[in-house]
């Protein structure tokens, strides 16, 4: 059962999680070692069957829930998994947030356009330490998916069984195969 504690802290980590990677299992890692609860919020929830954003907001949840399950330092009963959808006028995105989250006391994210929307608001933000950033990017790993390319070890084996479960791979290469199709038609 998940119970908020009065008098302690709870943070939100904000992603889109396209797809859960290790570097984003380090960032939950690091935020709950400061926390007693965290609201993991799947931004861009509105979102998917795109190349950017390929996988719906329940799958990206489902992708969250397997892998945190199989973690031992991850204690899954204190945390809370949200999707929220953007919204057109970006100065109200934070306080759409508010409305449909729990009431928080940090934000945990990297992301320079969340930060400033939250420092507008005077929010105490964190930036947690970006795990080999270069290596754990869901930029990469797409890229990587659809290349053919290693990609397995860049993410935890249940996140692996869910994009195969969905035929992410499949649904990726097609959005591939359209964008570069629709580039073509461009030049």
């Amino acid at each position: 059962m998940f119970i908020l504690f009065p008098n302690m802290l709870i943070g939100l980590l904000i992603g889109r999680f396209q797809p859960l990677h290790l570097g984003h299992i380090e960032a939950i890692k690091f935020a709950m070692r400061q926390l007693s609860t965290l609201i993991i919020v799947v931004g861009s929830a509105q979102t998917s069957y795109e190349l950017r954003n390929p996988f719906t907001a329940g799958e990206r949840i489902k992708m969250i829930r397997n892998t945190l399950l199989h973690i031992d330092e991850i204690d899954i009963r204190n945390i809370l998994i949200i999707p929220v959808p953007d919204t057109t006028i970006h100065a109200l995105w934070t306080y759409n947030l508010d409305l449909l989250v729990p009431p928080y006391d940090i934000i945990f994210t990297n992301d320079p356009f969340t930060i400033a929307l939250f420092q507008e608001r005077q929010k105490k933000i964190i930036q947690p330490v970006l795990f080999e950033r270069q290596k754990f990017s869901g930029t990469k790993i797409r890229e990587n998916i659809v290349k053919k390319e290693n990609w397995k070890n860049l993410v935890h084996f249940e996140t692996v069984k869910v994009i195969e479960e969905i035929n992410g791979i499949e649904r990726l290469t097609l959005l591939w195969e359209k964008y570069k199709e629709n580039a073509s038609m461009t030049d």
